[in-house]
This record gives structure tokens, sequence and C-alpha cells, in this order.
């Protein structure tokens, strides 16, 4: 730890046994990947009792209620991702191809199928779908279904494991591939593949099914992984980071995957609760998708919290007397932590919930 400094009052480790009347605060660089120091206030960083201005922290309630059906409706984006939600209820009518993103769909709830031209991949609650760029592909549904969708304009990778080894985080063998199959449907006379560029559509018409591929092999294809195969790193004597349970990689954003897991033990002076921290260098959004989410008040499965850099997170008063009986978190959640800023879109600031930001009083 080169240059490492201190002053004053602190831990001998971050997050364990904070000093009485004291609140940490983790000031951390890219990401939590990078340096970091710790502060120990004797106020807590999130005690205010006004903001003006853009860096209020922000959520979206239950976000499916208010969608449109059918159609994908953009809530953040910067030049490096796009955040989107999907209410279906119908089966796409038309074949579809991004030359723009890679895509990522996160399956909030529904079933059904994505046909590509890869071959088929069935989908379920939970499932995360990875769709490389220029891949041409229809959904197909079983049941209605809700859609938390990742453009990216990088690849999605893996994350680096290093010491934990290539089988943390997930298997290898928990990432399904299509199997090569043509597309189901065989009896129309033309099948039409809109394929959108620079955010406009070109549709492209074929006498065929356009899934009409005998074979394939090589590194690039779509495939999916589940949040419930997402083996959390844990321990029992310190709060891992949000950066520990980083799924995927992109350039200048990650994806991590909050899962249940058993909670610190507090009789070692452990923090619970995740600590309070200004991550100054990424904008933080949280997807939540599941269960009990503890360290937030009045948030419910569908739900989208965006907290820009510049201002500090943490939890909410009440998540700190929560914790005290707690053994385990239930929750289920998706992160996006992106490096540059990512801005509000208009059916986002119609729809907030403007209140958000006092919920720490």
């Amino acid at each position: 730890m080169e240059n490492f400094k201190s002053s004053g009052i602190h831990t001998k480790q971050a997050h364990v046994k904070v000093p009485e009347g004291h609140f940490e605060e983790e000031h951390g660089r890219d990401g939590f990947f990078g340096r970091v120091s710790h502060l120990y206030h004797q106020k807590p960083p999130v005690g205010w009792s006004n903001i003006e201005g853009d860096l209020k922290p922000r959520c979206q309630p239950p976000m499916y209620d208010n969608a449109a059906k059918n159609e994908f409706i953009t809530i953040l984006s910067n030049d490096d991702v796009v955040l989107n939600i999907g209410h279906y209820t119908e089966s796409f009518k038309n074949f579809y191809r991004s030359a723009d993103f890679d895509e990522m769909y996160f399956i909030h709830d529904g079933t059904g199928t994505i046909e590509t031209v890869y071959g088929h991949l069935d989908y379920v609650k939970g499932d995360y779908i990875v769709i490389p760029r220029g891949t041409t592909y229809k959904l197909y549904l079983k049941t209605e279904t809700k859609i938390f969708k990742v453009e990216s304009r990088s690849e999605f990778e893996q994350p680096e494991r290093g010491m934990l080894g290539p089988n943390a985080l997930y298997d290898q063998t928990a990432i399904v591939v299509p199997t090569a199959a043509y597309g189901s449907e065989q009896d129309k006379k033309e099948y039409k593949v809109e394929i959108k560029r620079l955010g406009e559509i070109t549709t492209v018409t074929y006498p065929y099914n356009p899934l009409c591929v005998s074979g394939w092999k090589g590194s690039v294809y779509p495939f999916k992984l589940s949040i419930y195969d997402f083996c959390p790193v844990m321990s029992h004597r310190y709060h891992m980071p949000p950066s520990a349970h980083t799924t995927f990689v992109c350039k200048n954003f990650v994806v991590c995957s909050f899962v249940e897991r058993p909670l610190e033990d507090s009789s070692h002076g452990v923090l619970k609760v995740p600590f309070y921290h200004s991550n100054i260098d990424f904008d933080e959004v949280l997807f939540y998708h599941q269960g009990n989410f503890f360290s937030r008040d009045n948030i419910d499965a569908g739900a989208l919290t965006f907290h820009p850099q510049g201002i500090h997170h943490g939890p909410h008063p009440k998540a700190f007397k929560n914790s005290e009986s707690k053994t385990f978190t239930d929750e289920f959640a998706v992160m996006i932590d992106a490096k540059r800023p990512l801005i509000p879109s208009e059916w986002f600031m119609k729809n907030e919930n403007k209140d958000y930001w006092k919920s720490w009083f």
C-alpha cells in the first residue's frame, strides 16, 4: 500500500469495530477497484436536511406498472451504456439485430424463448441473456415477460477471478449456450429483420426464415447465466465491497449481482449493512429484482435507484436497526456502476419518486 497514511481515530480493519459514536465512510477510486481511504465521521454523511441540484439520489418505483407494453423504454444512458425496461405481453413481431450495441437481457419475470441465428435459448425469471452485436434473434413469449435490458458499446466480458480461482463467482458449466437449430417459423411468405444502426431502423425482408444456420463454432455467441447460480464472495469478518460481486465487465461500466447470503458476524464487530461510500468515479444504479431490501426503505421488486457520483451513498437509517436481528439477506438485485455520468430520460424524470432523497431524514 504505497503512500498509506493515517491520522486521528480510525480502525485496525475497515468495516470492523467502527469507533462508537462514529460513522465510517469509504472514499474510493475506480469503482472499489482502486485506491481507498476511510474517514470516521461523528455524523452520518447522508444526514442532509436539504439538497438543491442534480445530485439528489433518485428512485423509480416499480417501473413496469407505468411502462407502455411491447416496447423498450430508455431510462438512463451515456456514451457507453443504455439502460432500458420492457414489459412484453406478446412476442416480437419481427426479427431483430443491433448494429449499435451488445445487449444483455435480465429477465425480471416471465418465461419464453429467444431464437437466435446460433440456436435457441429458453429463459426463465432471473436469467441474464447476453447477445453479441450483429446477432439476429426473435423473442417468443410463453408468459408475460418483464425485462431489464442493458445495451453496451463494448462486449460483456467475464471478470478476472485472480486469487479466487477460475470457478469462483460462477462456474463455466453454469453458462448455457444455444444448440444450433433452425427458426421455428417456417410457414410464412416473408420474414422481416429490423436492424438498428445509429438509433434508426432498417427493415430487410427475406422469403425464408433468416435463422437457417445448420451449425456454428467460435468464441462469439449468445449465452445465458442465471442470477440464482451466482456464488457470492463472503467473509464473516469483513463486509465485501460491491466489486466482489462483479458478474460482467464492459468498457467504463460493470454489472454486479447481489444475491442471498449469510450476513457478517456482528459478534466480531463487523458492519452488516453496506458502508457509506463516496464512489466518486462512478454513477451507481440498482435494479431491485426480488426479496427484502433491508438497506433501503420502501423499495419493492421492480424498482430502481440512481445515485450519481459526487453524492454519498449508503443505507437508510432504519437499516442499522433492522440488521441487528438478521443473520442473512434474501435480496436479489442487479447493479450497474458507470464511469461516465448517466443522463435520465424524459420517461425517468416523469415517473420518478421525487421525494426519494428525503428518505434519509
